[in-house]
């Protein structure tokens, strides 16, 4: 007698995530948070105390936020909630269109991150 075997899609290992502030390419499995991806490879994504004082990847203060240089396309959609975040926050860095917030967005490619994005206080880039 032959069982039938159920096949679930099997996530892609070894996407690449360059985070181009430490000049340092790490490897991760599709689908991993971005913000896990670089804590587990000693990416420091907040700036002083506020490594201290986040909301700990719950998407509510803004302070992983991330810009996105190159393969926006290889990571998954805005949620809601992080368009909220990114609509309300008092930060400009110019390019609005291509700032994540690394808590939540998910790896599904190879993508370039540059962490703790400059402040452009006048909207320019």
């Amino acid at each position: 007698q032959m069982r039938s075997q159920s096949f679930r899609p099997r996530s892609r290992v070894g996407l690449q995530v360059t985070f181009t502030r430490e000049k340092k390419t790490v490897e991760c499995e599709e689908g991993e948070k971005l913000r896990n991806v670089a804590i587990a490879n000693d990416v420091e994504l907040y700036p002083g105390m506020k490594r201290y004082f986040n909301c700990r990847g719950l998407g509510q203060c803004g302070e992983c936020r991330v810009h996105v240089t190159k393969g926006m396309e290889n990571l998954d959609p805005k949620t809601f909630l992080e368009k909220i975040r990114i609509a309300v926050s008092w930060f400009k860095i110019g390019n609005e269109d291509k700032v994540r917030l690394a808590c939540q967005s998910k790896v599904m490619g190879d993508c370039d991150i540059e962490t703790q994005p400059e402040f452009n206080w006048f909207g320019k880039r």
